[in-house]
């Protein structure tokens, strides 16, 4: 099968990372027949059970956060939640999706046009294998100051150095991220909190700029909740703002980062596509937390391989994927946002298919500008130069539904954009799910009301919890939302074409029971009717859980008779169960 990956063996792409300790993983066979608390890496390879990572190896990378300073996992509960995970994918009684947002409305309608993992790729992960660092790492402690600096020949410390190694080496990555205490500080572990942290952050960001087909991330919520990443997520994760326990590991992971943009970049321009070449491009200042390049006009066609400024102005992204206008867009440049302007680039160009980078077909140049964090001059710059303010994507959202600052906020006012829900989906909706509490501060400043408007099919706080994973200001949102009297306790009511797909997802739902349906068939099968403690329910947050308790949520039933211990429950938030059945009783 070739070379054992060891110290100093080549790896894909060994221009970004360096393997110097052999990468150990357990057969998936092995792992699901553990249990209790995960033994060591010295107490597996005595019993045989650790293999030595040879190519051909199907792998999976398992990604997660340590709920002890001093063991992973103390009382298993978190790898427990990985081998029922893990068992029930294989009996295809989990499914595992795309998420909610990345769904087109024509794929939610076609089940065959939903991405998901294929049968061939399950019964790879059958016959494959394991790495998890407790597991595969010798001796490894919780790191602290003075201890793996003064000894990085150790096994202990070459393995750490060689994760970003690992990473690449894996076929499969799996977040692992359900909700628990912390044994130590007793803080709460989850999805949010494993995004925050500098570590997995890199491991996150090896992985996704890593030059594989197929990048896709998967997120394990629970023992029955699985979905693919939402693209975004990872882009407003940076390495440069993780957190990290040795502060001196800032420096080093950064330098990673940029190494592995730097390799995805070469790959890109060589190998194509150019829109994705050019979007990392464009995106790459932000993704490293440095300032926008400013660049004229003859180094923006050099930097995006444009021939001309004609060339740059006249394509469509439509059709043409990232065109000069996006770029300038992305990149933050007014200047040439206003060249390729005189030029005759049309500010009001919809976008093409980049959904694999967070971005939708016939999405304006506006939202980009607003979701991609730009500051509130770029906004500016587009607008004096015509672009439409209250223009809708197929969706039914407007720029005021994607904005992600203050500032863009008091920008959009100026120019009168639409803050009072003549569109179909509320501002209030997109920022309390996916933006800070800054900004839902700013739009309830200029009046926009949490449960209006009255046609939208649900209010602001069940829009935050339903997408608001992976937001560290969600659960600061919904408390600002109901200081502003949000109605704790108001139902979902989808209208048309939603409403027709959340029959269908009821239907399926009763057919098959809410426990094996999918993310996608609960979610909707139990909307009608939900509230948001339906929503932070079926999502497992328990921080919302009890912000809406404490504002006196009532425990209703949904349209299909379901109470919220109950979506808990098939969801596997156990966690929740004592919580919302105790205020039941």
């Amino acid at each position: 099968m070739g070379a054992a990956l060891c110290s100093e063996a080549p790896l894909p792409h060994p221009r970004v990372h360096v393997c110097r300790f052999p990468m150990y993983v357990v057969k998936v066979s092995d792992f699901l027949q553990m249990t209790g608390t995960p033994e060591a890496h010295d107490s597996l390879l005595q019993k045989g059970l650790l293999h030595q990572w040879e190519p051909g190896m199907f792998t999976l990378f398992v990604s997660h956060q340590w709920l002890g300073s001093q063991h992973p996992d103390p009382a298993g509960q978190q790898l427990g939640v990985l081998r029922v995970a893990l068992r029930r994918i294989l009996e295809q009684s989990l499914q595992v999706e795309e998420d909610l947002t990345s769904m087109t409305p024509s794929a939610r309608l076609a089940p065959e046009r939903i991405k998901r993992l294929s049968p061939q790729t399950l019964q790879r992960i059958e016959r494959g294998y394991l790495f998890v660092d407790w597991f595969a790492i010798p001796q490894i402690t919780a790191r602290k100051h003075g201890i793996n600096e003064d000894d990085t020949r150790s096994n202990a410390a070459r393995a750490v150095q060689s994760i970003p190694a690992y990473v690449e080496a894996a076929d499969l990555f799996l977040a692992l991220v359900p909700e628990l205490p912390h044994a130590d500080t007793g803080l709460t572990c989850s999805y949010t909190s494993w995004l925050s942290r500098g570590w997995c952050r890199a491991e996150l960001w090896c992985r996704l700029l890593s030059n594989k087909p197929d990048t896709s991330i998967i997120v394990i919520y629970s023992t029955g909740e699985a979905e693919l990443m939402f693209p975004l997520d990872w882009q407003r994760n940076l390495i440069a703002d993780g957190r990290f326990t040795v502060e001196s590991d800032r420096a080093v992971v950064v330098k990673l980062g940029e190494a592995a943009l730097a390799s995805k970049l070469e790959t890109l321009r060589s190998e194509g596509p150019v829109s994705h070449y050019r979007f990392y491009l464009a995106c790459r200042p932000r993704l490293l937390g440095q300032q926008p390049v400013t660049l004229d006009s003859e180094d923006f066609l050099r930097y995006f391989h444009f021939p001309s400024l004609r060339a740059a102005a006249e394509g469509r992204s439509c059709r043409d994927g990232l065109t000069g206008l996006l770029c300038a867009v992305l990149a933050g440049n007014a200047h040439m946002i206003r060249m390729l302007a005189k030029y005759r680039a049309d500010v009001n160009d919809r976008l093409g298919d980049l959904s694999e980078l967070g971005y939708y077909e016939t999405q304006t140049m506006l939202m980009a500008a607003a979701k991609s964090h730009q500051e509130p001059l770029i906004l500016e710059t587009l607008i004096e130069l015509r672009a439409d303010v209250h223009a809708q994507a197929r969706s039914g959202i407007g720029c005021t539904f994607v904005v992600r600052s203050a500032g863009q906020v008091q920008c959009l006012l100026a120019f009168r954009a639409d803050f009072e829900g003549k569109v179909s989906a509320a501002p209030l909706n997109g920022a309390a799910s996916r933006a800070d509490t800054a900004t839902v501060a700013a739009l309830l400043a200029a009046k926009c009301e949490p449960d209006y408007p009255v046609h939208a099919k649900y209010g602001a706080l069940t829009a935050a919890a339903l997408f608001g994973r992976g937001n560290p200001c969600c659960a600061s949102n919904v408390r600002l939302l109901l200081e502003h009297q949000a109605l704790v306790d108001r139902r979902a009511r989808p209208v048309p074409p939603l409403a027709e797909e959340c029959a269908l997802a009821g239907e399926k739902a009763d057919e098959i029971g809410l426990e094996q349906s999918s993310t996608l068939v609960r979610t909707w099968g139990s909307l009608p009717g939900m509230t948001p403690l339906h929503a932070a329910a079926l999502v497992g947050n328990s921080k919302l859980v009890r912000s809406l308790l404490e504002y006196r949520a009532q425990l209703l039933m949904n349209d299909r008779g379901n109470l919220p211990h109950e979506l808990a429950q098939a969801c596997g938030h156990t966690h929740l169960l004592p919580l919302l059945e105790t205020f039941y009783i």
